[in-house]
């Protein structure tokens, strides 16, 4: 694919965006609070939360998508990120793409995740004409998972897998795998005629 300039998607209440340097502080926050990293291996130093948003920026620069920086269209304020990613890793459903989000936990409860995970989907399925899109995370994390069922995705549990990237014996190792085929997110996204 082509690189192209960066694509920015509107909801009602959301701007998924290119990242800014002034997005760096609070996502170093959001890295380093222990309940938004809960379900993560360790929280992330500011360095290694830095060096985060010049991948996820490189990424979005070089594809014209990515993880966007989330951004509330009524105060203007960074709250955290949404978006499609490669998997990174191999396991029996690689390659895919990955829908994913990480809000700051104030902004938690609100249909933020679902609400800006759902346009990426759109995306995903009408601009990139991808076949499917996945999500995952560890079996522990049911908020994330809600967020995975109102979007239409299933799990299978012959599905679940260990996570290559979190160290043998460690907690989270264990994860979900959601999935979402273009045809069934059609079905969910048809319109319905009067």
């Amino acid at each position: 694919m082509e690189p192209s300039d960066p694509v920015t998607i509107r909801t009602e209440r959301l701007l998924l965006r290119q990242w800014r340097d002034s997005d760096r502080d609070p996502f170093a926050a959001l890295n380093g609070d222990p309940v938004v990293m809960e379900h993560f291996p360790a929280l992330l130093t500011r360095a290694q939360s830095d060096a985060l948003v010049d991948r996820i920026a490189g990424s979005i620069t070089d594809r014209g998508w990515g993880l966007w920086a989330c951004e509330s269209r009524t105060s203007d304020e960074f709250i955290g990120f949404v978006g499609l990613e490669r998997a990174g890793f191999e396991a029996h459903f690689t390659p895919a793409v990955e829908v994913g989000w990480r809000l700051a936990h104030r902004y938690w409860g609100q249909g933020f995740a679902p609400e800006a995970a759902a346009r990426a989907l759109e995306y995903a399925f009408e601009e990139l004409a991808l076949e499917e899109v996945v999500s995952f995370t560890a079996p522990v994390n049911l908020r994330s998972q809600r967020v995975m069922q109102k979007l239409g995705m299933t799990r299978d549990p012959a599905d679940d897998f260990d996570h290559p990237l979190v160290p043998p014996g460690h907690p989270i190792r264990r994860h979900v795998l959601y999935r979402l085929s273009a045809s069934e997110w059609q079905a969910l996204n048809r319109p319905t005629r009067n």
